[in-house]
């Protein structure tokens, strides 16, 4: 996914629902979050994103610009109308959301996790692609290490917390020196 295509997801989200704010929660969000990510990270057709002040207007995203629609069909992309609830994030992730507001979202804004708060959600999911997603993060530089291992110990749940810090510390060490 380019930038362009989240900003025009942000603009049809904001058309469909008549919200001003969204907040992107998955990977894509890193699209809006940073100048140049990584092409590794960009591979989805899909972003994330719900309503900031109305959640539960998600479906209605679904709905309209989801998977199998008819803007899906045309575009080949589309929005997953999610929850707050959907990724798991460390304590104060809201106030490390990067804006992304510009002419072609027609003046919705929409706030994207930073680099490492997404790291440290997909090191909770901990899948196979989340691994290979978080590696080109580490290896571009857009997330430290340490740092990682920091905001995983804010997550609420403390079990997930050490399965996270132990999934980010199999990751590190699985990586070239350098």
């Amino acid at each position: 996914m380019q930038r362009s295509h989240l900003e025009h997801l942000i603009r049809a989200a904001g058309e469909i629902t008549n919200e001003y704010e969204f907040v992107v929660i998955g990977s894509q969000s890193v699209v809006g979050a940073v100048d140049s990510p990584p092409p590794e990270c960009t591979v989805s057709m899909e972003a994330d994103l719900y309503p900031l002040h109305a959640p539960e207007l998600a479906d209605l995203i679904d709905g309209a610009i989801g998977e199998l629609s008819m803007f899906h069909d045309h575009y080949g992309y589309y929005a997953q109308g999610v929850g707050p609830q959907t990724a798991r994030l460390p304590a104060g992730w809201q106030q490390r959301l990067v804006r992304l507001q510009t002419p072609a979202t027609n003046g919705r804004v929409a706030y994207c996790l930073d680099p490492t708060d997404l790291f440290v959600s997909k090191a909770c999911a901990a899948r196979e692609k989340d691994a290979a997603f978080n590696r080109a993060l580490l290896a571009h530089g857009l997330v430290d290490l340490d740092t990682a291992v920091r905001r995983a110990s804010m997550l609420e749940d403390a079990g997930e917390a050490q399965r996270a810090i132990a999934w980010i510390r199999r990751l590190g060490a699985s990586l070239p020196r350098g």
